[in-house]
C-alpha cells in the first residue's frame, strides 16, 4: 500500500531577472533545514534555462546594487514539473517591468489550479495579482511599494498592516525579511510547530509569530520612504544620494 505524505513535499521557486535575493534565500534556508528530517524536492524555474541574476539584465540604476547572485533553473516554465505542490514567487526590482515578468506571470496564472499552495514575498504579490490568482483573496506585500502593488490587482483585500497574510492556499508575505517569518509559519502549519521552533533555534533566529504584528506598516512608511528620521541610520541619509528617491525594497519613492 502506497503511503502519501500529510505535507508538501515538492517545491518551486519562480525567477526573473532582478529577484530579490533575500525573498529566496530567507525561505528557502529554511526549508533546507526541513529537508535534514524530511524528504523535499526542490524545482527552480525560469523563462529559460540560462542563469538567473539578481541583477537586471543591462543594469544602469546608480540607485540599484553593483553586485548580484545568479541561480541555475532546473526547468522553464514551458516545460515544469508536472506535480510541485508549493510555488514560491520573490519579488525584487525586476517585478516592475512587465517586459521582464510576464513569463512569470502568464507561468502563475497557468499553474496555479495545480498547487497545493503558492506563497508570495514583497512584490511578489504584484506578480500573483497581476495573474489574477489574488482576485477576492486577502494579501499584503512591501509597504514601502503598497501602492503600486495594490493598483496591479484593484479586486484584492490588501492588508496595509501584516507582517504575512494566509487566505485559503496563498500566503504572501511583507517585504523581504518577512518572508523569512512567513515561511516558518508555513513549516509550523505543515510539519508542526515543534520543528519550526528547532529550525529557528539552530538557527539563532527569532522569530516574528504574530501575522498582525507589523513593525513596517503604514504611518512610518512615507518618512521611511522620503528618508526622513533616524531609522534609516546615518549611512543612509549621508550616503549623498538624495533621500526623495532612495531605493527601498527594490522601488524607488518620490
Amino acid at each position: 500500500m502506497e503511503i502519501l505524505n500529510s505535507y508538501p513535499i515538492h517545491y518551486g521557486v519562480a525567477l526573473f531577472p532582478g529577484f530579490q535575493a533575500l525573498d529566496v534565500f530567507g525561505p528557502m534556508d529554511v526549508l533546507n533545514m526541513v529537508s535534514n528530517t524530511k524528504p523535499l524536492t526542490l524545482s527552480i524555474l525560469a523563462e529559460t534555462l540560462d542563469p538567473v541574476s539578481t541583477m537586471l539584465k543591462n543594469d544602469t540604476d546608480l540607485l540599484g546594487p553593483n553586485i548580484g547572485q545568479s541561480i541555475v533553473p532546473t526547468h522553464t516554465f514551458d516545460n515544469p514539473p508536472f506535480d510541485i505542490e508549493v510555488l514560491l514567487v520573490p519579488g525584487g526590482r525586476g517585478t516592475r517591468d512587465p517586459n521582464n515578468t510576464q513569463a512569470v506571470v502568464d507561468f502563475i496564472k497557468d499553474y496555479y489550479p495545480r498547487l497545493d499552495y503558492l506563497l508570495t514575498v514583497c512584490t511578489g504579490s504584484a506578480l500573483a495579482a497581476q495573474a489574477g490568482v489574488l482576485d477576492g483573496h486577502k494579501a499584503t506585500t512591501n509597504k514601502r511599494s503598497f501602492e503600486w502593488v495594490v493598483e496591479q490587482g484593484p479586486e484584492v483585500e490588501w492588508k496595509p498592516k501584516a507582517r504575512w497574510v494566509t487566505s485559503e492556499n496563498i500566503w504572501t508575505s511583507s517585504g523581504i525579511s518577512a518572508g523569512i517569518d512567513m515561511m516558518y509559519a508555513f513549516v509550523a502549519d505543515q510539519f508542526g510547530e515543534r520543528l519550526a521552533k528547532q529550525i529557528a533555534a539552530s538557527s539563532e533566529y527569532t522569530r516574528n509569530e504574530d501575522p498582525d504584528d507589523d513593525p513596517f506598516a503604514f504611518g512610518k512608511k512615507k518618512d521611511y520612504a522620503r528618508g526622513e528620521g533616524d531609522d534609516l541610520g546615518p549611512e543612509v541619509l549621508q550616503s549623498g544620494r538624495d533621500p526623495n528617491r532612495f531605493n527601498i525594497g527594490g522601488n524607488i519613492w518620490k
